[in-house]
């Protein structure tokens, strides 16, 4: 009986086993699905956020450009400074987004991108009252928009670093 008994109780128990471990390996194949699947979805999210910050960023540094060289040609009128105006608000809009979205790296280059932009902005706009700080003038704010295009190299090689586009230097 104790016999008969035993192997009635294997038998149950090895079957109970396998159900078990098949279920986890089942679980496990589903946790790396989803991993596979999250990663992926990352990857777009930063894909989208990165082109969006940086098409914005560059239709930025370009207002910035076109308004010092209105400045300097005819003077500016009010839809040029909607123009400049609404070209740092979608900048704004996408480097908040990127806070969100791009790691340390990338950020670190999205900042130094923000703060030179925001720089020459407000050159521009102190030169275009007439009331321009120390040094400033025309020519320090072309080269200073000028020198924003670099920055921007520099976030745009890392994006495409953190995206897997380009090798690591």
């Amino acid at each position: 009986m104790v016999i008969a008994v035993t192997g009635v109780a294997g038998t149950l128990g090895a079957a109970l086993l396998t159900q078990r471990g098949s279920e986890r390996a089942k679980r496990r194949e589903i946790d790396l699905v989803r991993a596979h699947e999250d990663a992926r979805e990352n990857r777009a999210l930063r894909r989208t956020c990165y082109v969006e910050l940086n098409r914005d960023a560059r239709q930025f540094t370009t207002a910035l450009n076109h308004h010092l060289r209105l400045m300097r040609e005819r003077g500016v009128e009010d839809a040029d400074r909607v123009a400049l105006d609404a070209a740092k608000s979608a900048h704004r809009d996408r480097y908040s987004e990127a806070q969100m979205i791009a790691p340390s790296t990338v950020l670190e280059r999205a900042s130094a991108v923000n703060q030179a932009l925001n720089r020459v902005y407000g050159q521009v706009k102190r030169l275009e009252r007439g009331v321009p700080g120390p040094g400033e003038t025309m020519e320090s704010a072309s080269r200073a928009q000028h020198e924003t295009w670099e920055a921007l190299r520099a976030m745009r090689i890392a994006m495409r670093r953190d995206l897997g586009v380009s090798p690591e230097d």
